[in-house]
């Protein structure tokens, strides 16, 4: 049975994958790669939020965050302190929403 729309909705998160986080060298930032929803992402997110607030992505604490599909590797969405390709699709967006809403928390969770 094909997956519908509610299906995706209520299932978003449950395979976020981390597989690789490291520090920047200057101390402040964490990439973060991984994998949700038949996507890889890369993102560099931070703990407190850009001193100018055109270089996050909404309130995120996000400052660049790259989205490809895994299946052909087509990239689908990035952001890098500004926009450079804005979600291809309602789905693309729905993993971008998740990623701002929760990810810098995951990363510096005490």
């Amino acid at each position: 049975m094909a997956k519908t729309h509610d299906d995706f909705e209520h299932d978003l998160g449950s395979d976020l994958v981390i597989t690789k986080t490291s520090r920047r060298a200057s101390g402040s930032g964490t990439w973060v790669s991984g994998t949700i929803a038949a996507y890889r992402f890369d993102a560099l997110v931070f703990p407190e939020h850009a001193d100018n607030p055109a270089w996050e992505l909404g309130d995120s604490r996000i400052s660049k965050l790259w989205i490809a599909r895994l299946k052909n590797k087509e990239t689908v969405f990035n952001w890098d302190r500004g926009m450079d390709m804005p979600a291809a699709s309602p789905k693309t967006q729905r993993v971008v929403d998740f990623l701002c809403a929760g990810l810098a928390d995951l990363i510096y969770a005490e």
